[in-house]
């Protein structure tokens, strides 16, 4: 399809308003790498919470979701546990006030404040490193195949989709690194304006095009059903060759999957965040209460406008496109709906914005992606350990240069993958599986110690490898037990053949991020120097809040489905639960966060570096 000249104008004037963007907060950005990175601590939550909600707004997961929902209907609203969804509750909840309080500018830097300084925590440190930029040119490769399938769909120039994936992701590459995260939470704060009306605008067409009855004719008996049983029970004669797709996925044994589903995601969420743009977005606040009103703000946000896009797209789709569906056979490609809907139903010049909001959809997640990965080699490697007296000028060149090497490296192995959906299975499977086993025992067993860290990632990492290989027709959700006992078996093994981290080490950590969990010996060790000093006794709540902020969470997908295919009456039940579900967190979560003062821990690492560039400028 090519689109009509207003249209292009509208995502011309976007593309061009974005690199102004940059160059305009280039220069505050520059000041140092605190402002490049974390934007001086300076931002308001509630900005970080949208920008954070607009870099999950990917185009790429848009795709992936709206093949989800036209496959599995309701019981897609299940489906994204897989990454999993709700680990947003847990940072929420508690994990963004732990991980704020370290005062770090990246996950490879908290090492030092949980291990301390020794040779392990060194090796410790650079496998963080090395997960994190591994972890990044996954998600590279993850947007590129997005980008390129969306745009080969609208673009002019017939050009292959690889070559619009390489142009767009260049455009973004440009103003994330001249703007470091200033220009990321700013652009990205007006890109989620622009996704929120194109979203609403999709979901407002499905309703007026689309009878429930019309689709009612064309998907299968429990389609429309939230709620399951042990097995799956979709039966597609309208398109029968998404039968051959669910048996592909493995979801056919829908009650044994959502229990694995379960089982990964409270552990890959009781781990913390992976060093990603996600990460970067807590430790950019100011405090640790507003660490966690950022992390709620991604669920109040984020959900409803983007479940209105992927079941307007959804609906449409089925109730005029199940013709051409079944009739490409077993050359279908689901993943290619997205833009294919829009074609078909948008009129010109909202199909400008709506592009333009797409395009900004896959700029944000783009954008913080690449914002994280420069962190870890500049400020973690080089800093560290080659020029840790350079001016504070040098380190942000270097970070320019970082980028775009890494972006190459990512857009590389884009052009290797298949499609967005086996991307999606190695990532939440097999490389967060590696990653799991050694971030859950860091935060709640003092013993584990910085050697059982390094090993348990290396064991981790090599196994998310290398099981996909050995084991190809095993589907990835279920390689997830294999590579977390494997990890978990390095991180046992070298804990108890080493010494534990140095006391001091730990009663500071203890002290200062102040987790629950098996901590007995260092809390006396503390009492003894200050009896005054008060256990966190949250973990019943925070296990609570959790459940319930799960629901209200889920609430917020479940109320746009049912708004769009026009199931009122669920849609009512829905919406009592969450006005239930927020009522219990306003009392029992929002009330009890801390009071609203800075974080007393100086970060004094990163002032001495500003006043050292100071004095030499």
């Amino acid at each position: 399809m090519q689109l009509h000249w207003i249209d292009i104008g509208i995502i011309v004037l976007y593309l061009i308003a974005t690199i102004f963007v940059g160059f305009w907060v280039s220069k505050r950005a520059s000041q140092s790498m605190k402002h490049y990175f974390l934007g001086g601590n300076q931002l308001p939550w509630y900005m970080l919470g949208v920008s954070n909600a607009s870099g999950m707004f990917d185009i790429s997961g848009t795709m992936w979701l709206v093949y989800v929902t036209v496959t599995y209907g309701m019981k897609g609203v299940w489906l994204p546990w897989v990454w999993p969804v709700f680990n947003q509750i847990f940072l929420m909840v508690y994990m963004s006030m732990w991980l704020r309080r370290s005062n770090v500018m990246t996950g490879a830097e908290w090492i030092q404040t949980r291990f301390g300084k020794g040779a392990g925590a060194t090796a410790a440190h650079i496998i963080v490193v090395v997960f994190a930029l591994v972890s990044v040119i996954g998600f590279l490769a993850y947007a590129s195949k997005g980008i390129g399938k969306f745009a080969g769909e609208f673009l002019p120039g017939h050009l292959s989709d690889d070559t619009y994936a390489w142009i767009l992701m260049g455009i973004t590459t440009f103003y994330v690194v001249k703007g470091g995260m200033f220009s990321v939470v700013f652009t990205e704060v007006v890109q989620f304006c622009i996704l929120t009306v194109a979203s609403i605008a999709i979901g407002i067409i499905a309703m007026v095009k689309v009878a429930p009855d019309m689709l009612n004719k064309v998907v299968p008996a429990g389609w429309h059903d939230l709620f399951f049983g042990w097995n799956l029970d979709l039966n597609w004669t309208s398109i029968p060759e998404i039968n051959n797709r669910i048996a592909q996925d493995g979801y056919s044994l829908f009650g044994i999957f959502f229990m694995m589903m379960c089982f990964k995601g409270i552990l890959i969420s009781a781990a913390g965040p992976a060093p990603n743009y996600d990460m970067q977005r807590v430790l950019s606040t100011k405090s640790p209460r507003e660490a966690a009103l950022m992390s709620s703000t991604v669920n109040v946000v984020l959900f409803f406008p983007r479940y209105m896009m992927i079941t307007g797209l959804t609906v449409l789709a089925l109730a005029f496109y199940t013709p051409d569906l079944a009739a490409m056979g077993d050359k279908l490609d689901l993943e290619k709906i997205l833009p294919l809907a829009l074609a078909k139903f948008v009129p010109v010049g909202i199909l400008g914005l709506l592009m333009a909001g797409l395009l900004a959809a896959f700029m944000s997640n783009f954008a913080a992606t690449v914002n994280a990965a420069p962190a870890y080699l500049v400020n973690d490697i080089y800093k560290r350990y080659i020029n840790p007296n350079a001016p504070q000028k040098r380190y942000v060149w270097l970070s320019y240069i970082v980028s775009f090497l890494v972006v190459v490296v990512g857009l590389l192995f884009g052009l290797i993958t298949q499609s967005i959906n086996s991307i999606v299975q190695w990532i939440v499977s097999g490389l967060w599986g590696g990653y799991t086993a050694s971030n859950v025992l860091k935060w709640y067993w003092w013993r584990f110690n910085s050697w059982g860290y390094f090993w348990g990632m290396v064991a981790g990492i090599g196994s998310s490898l290398m099981v996909p290989l050995l084991f190809p027709h095993l589907h990835a959700i279920n390689t997830f037990p294999i590579i977390l006992g494997l990890s978990l078996v390095g991180c046992f093994i070298a804990t108890f053949l080493t010494q534990p981290e140095a006391d001091e080490v730990l009663m500071d950590f203890y002290r200062r991020v102040r987790p629950w969990g098996f901590w007995g010996r260092i809390h006396a060790l503390v009492i003894q120097e200050d009896p005054g000093f008060q256990r966190n006794k949250d973990f019943y709540r925070d296990m609570f809040n959790i459940v319930v902020g799960t629901i209200w969470q889920t609430c917020f997908i479940v109320l746009a489905m049912f708004l769009v295919t026009r199931h009122f009456r669920n849609l009512a039940i829905t919406l009592a639960v969450l006005v239930i579900t927020s009522v219990i967190l306003k009392f029992n979560w929002y009330d009890k966060l801390p009071a609203p003062t800075p974080d007393p821990v100086p970060d004094v690492q990163n002032k001495a570096g500003e006043t050292a560039a100071t004095a030499r400028s």
